[in-house]
């Protein structure tokens, strides 16, 4: 049992969570570890199994904090009203280039997070995802509404589809780059928003 005021527990897992944030800009999952994180935060170490099991969990919570910002930002479209096609491909892709971290722990990360979690951490996640996939259908169905119920589960699919690949297209590495320079590989650099939005306008039609 954690001991402390619910503001001091949520402020813990927040500093841990912003912590392994941190180290991700700049280092592989794999590089990361307790220990890594346990020093930037400002208590001890041991404390942090308080909160979290694995490393993989604070990933997973970070994860399941991007999918609620994500739905809010759904959600909030949504509240904008009926929107044509182009337009709702445009704005979705912009929700999609403010969750950056998400795409990124999506395309490369997910397998690992989930499989060394705890079930009620997975199933927390899990809850975030589906609000997510459930936002998405929703927004879907109003600027769609000529879409059957088959069709429009259809298209909510192929848009998660569609996510994980934005991430390492937007952000290939120096060692892909130079692998495709010799192997003749032409590569165009395009922002997460410029990807989003030429695939969900073929996909939205």
């Amino acid at each position: 049992m954690i001991k402390g005021t619910p503001e001091l527990i949520a402020g813990r897992r927040d500093e841990i969570m912003k912590a392994c944030e941190t180290l991700y800009r700049t280092m592989s999952f794999r590089e990361i570890t307790l220990k890594e994180i346990g020093e930037g935060i400002t208590c001890s170490r041991p404390s942090i199994y308080n909160y979290f099991q694995t490393k993989e969990e604070i990933f997973l919570a970070l994860f399941e904090r991007e999918y609620l910002l994500w739905t809010e930002a759904l959600n909030a479209i949504a509240e904008e009203g009926t929107l044509p096609p182009e337009q709702l491909a445009d704005r979705l892709a912009a929700s999609l280039q403010a969750r950056a971290l998400m795409l990124k722990l999506l395309s490369v990360n997910l397998y690992d997070m989930e499989e060394n979690s705890r079930m009620e951490r997975l199933v927390d996640f899990k809850k975030a995802y589906g609000a997510a996939v459930a936002a998405l259908d929703r927004l879907i169905a109003r600027s769609l509404p000529e879409q059957s119920g088959a069709t429009r589960r259809e298209t909510v699919v192929s848009v998660l589809l569609f996510t994980h690949g934005l991430y390492p297209y937007a952000f290939a590495t120096e060692k892909q780059l130079a692998a495709m320079n010799a192997a003749y590989v032409p590569y165009e650099s395009r922002t997460i928003e410029e990807l989003a939005r030429y695939g969900l306008k073929k996909l939205l039609k």
